[in-house]
């Protein structure tokens, strides 16, 4: 139900148990009829009215408006409503003026975004990094977070990495190792972020407000500087202390591949990298290219650059098999800025799928995630609505 309000706190916070359970699917799935959550919760009309109303109060839920009841939950729901005596409107959250400011810290970069609360971005931000050095990397992050403007909810930061809500324990592509960046973060900022992982993160933002929306099982499967895996099984991200690890990155794929960093000959990190595929590329076309010419050229029909993708594409089909051949989603979504992947060599992607799939099997549904680096800076900001709705 409701603790007793605190001025001093936003008014998400004042609701517990099946009030907060409430809210959040209104969140989520809204605007929803009064009838339609008293069937999802297993409510007594009575019980469901005095909730709402309470979050009505406390200025969490508010009617949507008349005009959208009947699409909200259908229009037996409106009748259901109109026999059980409660108003028509469909119920939404409060949005406004309720905004949230997401950072995503790469190596040399760092991207913002300010959203509302459905993570529906607002504008957006991005600046070089000066130096790996931690304090610098404070100091970019708290102007970009300046840059969006003031009166943000919760401010979010994904970093790479092995990351606890303090501390980044290692962050490869900084070169970090045990650096309170809560902490730096927080003395510039006059409060702590959230902070996570920037894979667990854009799994959130996925499944919250993206391409896996309403759906209890997927599977997330990122490419670009790292490789990485997000899993969502009965509708909770899959968590374990070794998130953050890139596991996923040192699968053997390919057994006559190039070595990584940490000698795995052909695993995902050494074959499925933007710097992989770059590299392969400038070797055999015998200039530096970066990894939008490699793509270009290889829609174009360069046999080099064609031949390059298509043996990266074969690998990450591999991968996305052996992650639905063991997890059996209901999706899998590749996202990364590695993805564009997708749009020149998607289908044999697909044939690489189902080579490795039991005939019988059904076929994988495979969806590309958009919105490239800006992606990542909404992950962050979804991990702030979370935290700002109690659900971390």
């Amino acid at each position: 139900m409701l603790e007793a309000r605190n001025p001093a706190r936003p008014a998400w916070t004042a609701a517990t148990g099946t009030a907060l359970r409430v809210a959040q699917e209104v969140l989520l799935h809204g605007p929803l009829s009064r009838a339609e959550l008293a069937r999802r919760f297993d409510l007594t009309p009575g019980t469901l009215t005095r909730i709402t109303k309470a979050l009505m109060d406390e200025g969490v839920l508010t009617d949507a408006g008349a005009a959208g009841a009947a699409s909200a939950a259908g229009a037996s729901a409106v009748v259901d409503e109109a026999r059980l005596g409660r108003p028509s409107q469909p119920l939404d959250v409060v949005g406004d003026g309720l905004e949230f400011v997401g950072v995503k810290v790469t190596g040399d970069h760092a991207y913002a975004v300010r959203t509302t609360v459905r993570a529906e971005v607002l504008r957006s931000a991005d600046a070089d990094l000066p130096s790996a050095d931690p304090a610098a990397v404070s100091d970019v992050v708290a102007d970009l977070v300046t840059r969006l403007g003031d009166g943000a909810a919760r401010v979010g930061v994904s970093v790479g990495g092995h990351v606890t809500a303090t501390a980044v324990r290692h962050g490869p592509f900084l070169d970090w190792n045990e650096v309170p960046f809560g902490a730096l973060l927080a003395e510039r900022l006059g409060r702590a972020p959230v902070l996570s992982n920037d894979v667990v993160a854009i799994t959130e933002a996925t499944h919250w407000f993206g391409e896996a929306r309403g759906r209890d099982r997927f599977a997330l499967v990122t490419i670009g500087a790292g490789t990485g895996l997000g899993l969502v099984t009965h509708g909770r991200i899959v968590m374990d202390d070794d998130v953050g690890l890139g596991l996923v990155g040192h699968l053997p794929l390919d057994p006559f591949g190039p070595v990584c960093h940490l000698g795995h000959r052909g695993c995902a990190d050494a074959v499925l990298t933007t710097s992989a595929l770059t590299t392969a590329a400038s070797v055999a076309l015998g200039r530096a290219l970066t990894h939008g010419e490699v793509l270009a050229l290889a829609g174009a029909g360069d046999p080099a650059a064609r031949r390059v993708v298509e043996d990266a594409a074969r690998v990450l089909g591999k991968l996305v098999a052996l992650v639905a051949n063991i997890t059996m989603p209901q999706l899998v979504v590749i996202g990364g800025e590695g993805a564009p992947l997708m749009d020149v060599a998607g289908q044999v992607v697909r044939d690489a799928v189902a080579a490795d799939r039991d005939p019988r099997a059904a076929t994988v549904a495979i969806t590309v995630q958009e919105g490239g680096l800006a992606a990542w800076a909404r992950g962050a900001a979804v991990i702030a609505i979370q935290d700002f709705v109690g659900a971390r």
